[in-house]
């Protein structure tokens, strides 16, 4: 395990406490692989432009990372090409950003082929601007964190070919945001309702994803543990069946190359019934973790209607339950380990992604006789009557569909 010292900058303006956010850091340093020896924190009203902590800190850093024989620096926030260098120069050791490590836990995590050419994308493009000339700074990045994925070899080509490469890997993703495309038509023209699990990293989806739908996924207390999207069907207590799906976790300050590079898997989230968003109850400042997802779905422009689901509800004190309730009224906490709160959780979605049914009596023209078609393809129909004036059908009709044919319902003369 490599032993890693965390380093960040203290503004005053920062989102989230910067302890906290070092926490998080630790984590994913942990995640990596990585061991945290000690944290270097620099008051500063911003970072210093050669160095990110200062002059003075870094011959600090120095010293420690010497006597202490660390192997690697990571800092709290994205680093440019040059402070990377001016670090290295001065510690003798590899340096990394908080990007460059997410890719890595990425690289580590990717298994399809879509996987592994969305991490690789990103990885390049994060890389690219961070090359030398030479090859003398590759030299120096050695192996471990920050250097493993799809993309590893390809760093040791010229920008000529890096940039062909990036060039091939956005084509062939673009055929795989085709092919979903595709799928998403077919799902439509079945009608099988889909809701879509997203959040914070390591929130609780898969488990709730396993719990809800009783199927085997992987599950680990880890950031990123599922990359590659999953779907599986969930029958709801009224016996209709949909699909739930399981994305990739957010994070805030999630990379924008790596935001664009999985925009294939992201834009699945703008066509499902419903959002719902599972929060860690007990995680750290959760309210910061809200807001970080949030904002990834407006960057990616999702507007789909959401439901928040608050996870380990066991582990939550009464104080803590009724914190939670006030704050959050929409909200549904749930368990997946006990089973508390699924019911109604079931019966939620039902509700908010209008998946609820209804039996209307309608009339029709004949002039817009197609409808009897839709209604045959995606509800229930139980009675047909042709008129003179024209058709009077009687069916069981979800919610969606039920607003549409409001003008249709058959009124008392």
């Amino acid at each position: 395990m490599e032993k890693a010292v965390l380093i960040a900058i203290k503004t005053g303006r920062e989102d989230i406490d910067v302890d906290t956010s070092l926490d998080e850091l630790e984590e994913l340093a942990k995640t990596a692989g990585a061991e945290t020896v000690m944290r270097l924190i620099q008051a500063r009203e911003i970072p210093d432009k050669l160095t990110y902590l200062g002059s003075g800190r870094v011959e600090e850093l120095k010293g420690f990372v010497e006597v202490n024989e660390v192997d690697l620096i990571i800092a709290d926030d994205e680093l440019s090409p040059l402070q990377i260098e001016k670090i290295n120069e001065f510690t003798g050791v590899k340096v990394l950003d908080r990007t460059g490590l997410i890719l890595d836990i990425f690289a580590q995590r990717a298994r399809t082929k879509e996987g592994l050419l969305q991490v690789e994308l990103a990885q390049l493009q994060y890389n690219l601007p961070r090359l030398k000339g030479s090859r003398e700074g590759l030299s120096r990045l050695g192996g471990g964190i920050g250097t493993r994925g799809p993309g590893e070899t390809k760093l040791e080509a010229d920008r000529r070919v890096i940039r062909a490469r990036i060039a091939l890997l956005k084509r062939e993703l673009n055929n795989v945001v085709e092919q979903r495309e595709n799928q998403r038509k077919k799902r439509k023209e079945n009608q099988v309702p889909q809701v879509s699990l997203v959040g914070y990293t390591n929130a609780g989806k898969s488990t709730l994803l396993t719990k809800l739908t009783g199927s085997e996924t992987y599950v680990a207390d880890q950031h990123f543990a599922t990359l590659d999207p999953l779907v599986r069907r969930w029958q709801l207590p009224d016996n209709q069946e949909i699909l739930l799906a399981d994305t990739v976790g957010f994070i805030r300050k999630l990379p924008h190359d790596l935001v664009a590079a999985f925009r294939a898997t992201l834009e699945e989230l703008k066509d499902v019934n419903l959002l719902l968003h599972v929060v860690d109850s007990k995680g750290i400042d959760f309210d910061a973790q809200i807001k970080a997802v949030e904002s990834t779905l407006k960057t990616i422009g999702c507007e789909v209607p959401s439901l928040m689901v608050f996870s380990k509800a066991d582990l939550l004190t009464e104080g803590e339950i009724n914190f939670i309730e006030t704050m959050y009224p929409d909200s549904v906490l749930v368990s997946a380990k006990t089973g508390l709160g699924l019911d109604v959780l079931a019966k939620q979605v039902i509700k908010k992604a209008k998946l609820s049914k209804v039996v209307l009596e309608l009339k029709f023209p004949y002039s817009e006789a197609f409808w009897l078609e839709r209604l045959y393809a995606e509800s229930e129909v139980r009675k047909v009557d042709y008129d003179e004036d024209g058709l009077r059908v009687t069916a069981l009709v979800n919610m969606n569909l039920a607003e549409r044919l409001f003008p249709y319902t058959s009124k008392e003369e």
